[in-house]
């Protein structure tokens, strides 16, 4: 299976190289920064696509990465150039963490252009990306995920068929809003330790081993305490997910506090210009004197 890739930044080109690994035809590759794509391009020995639609052309499934809502419907109904022209066919398999209804548009748009969509979420980073051994939630037709398994299964350590469009992103929207708010809470409990002269060591093998545990305390716990914050999952990508999970939520005419003043706080991260930092930056907040305002600069 000839194989496609648009986004192709920190988690796009690591699945590339996955595939080529596992002797997948990975045949164009398109990104909105053009040099990146030609470098991949060039270790991969496949075109750097200058149009969304010689992607379509050159591959029988399309994997998507892309940023938010607005990229996504970019990317497939663009007038002019978009992956939709001559996709009869097709399939389409769609990663980014973006809004459940654009991905039942979406899929609706291709079925009209002749071709499948499906969703399939990630729940892991880049190093899991490289090694193939990414979490992954689907949505789709049943059709379009049997179609997209041989590559899922070279992508995913765990692959779990969520059900129709648009579901994999509801499940996905709430894996990303609970772990923003256990990240923010650990940043705040180990910022609050660092201020109580307690050993930062002690403190989080007491947490791990105790009701304050988290998956983001073996993630990001060392990190928060050491200042390392080379990203992952940047802070600007922890305030767009949590606020699909609170967009959901006000749809629904629910009020999520925990949710809503974590993303104020990634949302702060951003206007602080640590926007690109991990999301263990988050702790640059909560330690004392660590990050001030920028209004209580000189």
């Amino acid at each position: 299976m000839n194989v496609g890739f648009v986004g192709v930044g920190r988690m796009g080109a690591n699945m590339a190289r996955r595939l080529k690994d596992r002797q997948f035809h990975v045949t164009a590759v398109y990104d909105a920064n053009r040099k990146v794509a030609t470098d991949l391009a060039g270790e991969l020995g496949c075109a750097a696509a200058q149009d969304l639609s010689e992607v379509t052309a050159e591959a029988d499934a399309i994997i998507t990465v892309v940023s938010d809502d607005h990229a996504m419907r970019e990317i497939f109904t663009a007038p002019g150039d978009n992956l939709l022209k001559n996709a009869r066919g097709k399939l389409f398999i769609n990663c980014a963490t973006i809004s459940p209804q654009v991905h039942v548009d979406l899929e609706r748009a291709a079925r009209a252009a002749g071709a499948q969509t499906l969703e399939a979420c990630m729940a892991s980073s880049i190093t899991q990306a490289r090694e193939g051994s990414l979490y992954l939630m689907c949505g789709g037709t049943e059709s379009a995920f049997q179609r997209a398994e041989p590559i899922l299964k070279e992508l995913g350590g765990t692959i779990r068929y969520i059900g129709p469009a648009g579901e994999a992103a509801k499940v996905k929207a709430l894996v990303n809003m609970v772990m923003n708010i256990n990240t923010a809470g650990l940043a705040e409990g180990l910022g609050l330790g660092a201020a109580l002269g307690l050993d930062l060591k002690m403190l989080r093998e007491v947490f791990s081993q105790t009701g304050a545990n988290s998956r983001v305390l073996e993630t990001d716990g060392e990190d928060m305490q050491n200042r390392e914050h080379s990203c992952f999952f940047s802070a600007a990508h922890a305030a767009k997910d949590s606020g699909i999970a609170l967009q959901i939520a006000r749809e629904l005419g629910l009020d999520l506090p925990l949710a809503r003043a974590t993303k104020e706080q990634y949302d702060r991260m951003i206007a602080e210009g640590l926007g690109e930092l991990d999301k263990s930056g988050i702790a640059e907040l909560t330690f004392k004197d660590r990050h001030k305002h920028s209004g209580d600069r000189a």
